[in-house]
């Protein structure tokens, strides 16, 4: 068994288990800090195949912007206090183990893994994975699917407004 192949199970085994916890917790803020664990998981598993744009990409956006929107959208609706329960004493430990783990093996990844390492090519030699390349085929080839994307996601958004605003009307 190669080191690749362990540090992809371990890798699995945590995106599995903070995606369990992310289901099983009823707080809603708890569930989004899971998915971060999930995210930056998937990124570390990017970086394990040479694929730094995209685990970047991952981080910044899904981890970062879109968890910070569904945050926001979560203490806006007052969600966070729906269905939540007393506190389990186990959930901040987990998720504090599960963070560090991804992020001992993101570094081991990153500092062992030549293929992510900077190399300094001229222009005209980066073609394929480049963000210009991901851009052009994002928005030539997969412009549909993106822009279905970005409005289920808006539509889900205003639906959960809409839905908690009745329920508050009636109670």
């Amino acid at each position: 068994m190669t080191v690749e192949v362990i540090i992809f199970g371990i890798l699995a085994l945590i995106a599995i288990a903070a995606a369990a916890l992310m289901l099983l917790t009823r707080n809603a803020v708890h569930s989004a800090i899971f998915l971060v664990v999930v995210m930056s998981s998937l990124a570390v598993l990017f970086l394990g195949l040479s694929a730094p744009f995209i685990a970047m990409v991952q981080i910044a956006v899904y981890a970062g912007a879109i968890m910070v929107l569904f945050l926001f959208v979560i203490m806006l609706l007052g969600a966070e206090r729906i269905g939540a329960r007393d506190m389990v004493s186990w959930h901040i430990p987990m998720a504090i183990v599960l963070a560090v783990a991804v992020l001992l093996l993101g570094g081991y990844v990153l500092l062992t893994n030549p293929a992510v390492a900077v190399v300094d090519l001229p222009t005209e030699q980066i073609v394929q994975g480049s963000a210009e390349a991901i851009g052009q085929s994002l928005f030539s080839g997969y412009l549909f699917p993106f822009e279905a994307t970005s409005i289920l996601l808006l539509v889900a958004m205003v639906g959960a407004v809409v839905l908690t605003r009745k329920e508050k009307k009636s109670s």
